[in-house]
C-alpha cells in the first residue's frame, strides 16, 4: 500500500542544479522521517540526506552544502534540490521512509558534459 514515486531525474551539466521530487501516499506521511538515497554503478545505495517530521535535515558528507532536503506536509511530498552537482553525484535516486527496507524505480541523475 506504501507508494512512493520519484520523478525529476535527467542528464545535466556539471555545476548544474536538479529538482528531484517524491509523492508520497498510503501512509501517514507527516509522522515519518523521509530519506533519500542513491545508488551508483556497481556501488551500494548509500543514504544522501534525510529529513524528520519536525523538518530538521541531515546529509552526508558529500553533497553537504550542495543538496537540500524539503518536505511538504500538504502535499505528501519530500523534495532533493541538488546544485553544484558533479559527475560523482551520477547515480539512481530513490526516496523511502527512514529504515524501510523496500523500494522504488527510483530516478536516474546522470551528471556529465
Amino acid at each position: 500500500q506504501v507508494q512512493l514515486v520519484e520523478s525529476g531525474g535527467g542528464l545535466v551539466q556539471p555545476g548544474g542544479s536538479l529538482r528531484l521530487s517524491c509523492a508520497a501516499s498510503g501512509f501517514w506521511f507527516s509522522t515519518n522521517t523521509m530519506g533519500w538515497y542513491r545508488q551508483a554503478p556497481g556501488k551500494q545505495r548509500e543514504l544522501v540526506a534525510f529529513i524528520t517530521s519536525g523538518g530538521s535535515a541531515n546529509y552526508v558528507d558529500s553533497v553537504r552544502g550542495r543538496f537540500a532536503i524539503s518536505r511538504d506536509n500538504t502535499e505528501d511530498t519530500v523534495y532533493l534540490q541538488m546544485n553544484s552537482l558533479k559527475p560523482e553525484d551520477t547515480a539512481v535516486y530513490y526516496c523511502n521512509i527512514y529504515g524501510r527496507d523496500s523500494w522504488g524505480q527510483g530516478t536516474q541523475v546522470t551528471v556529465s558534459s
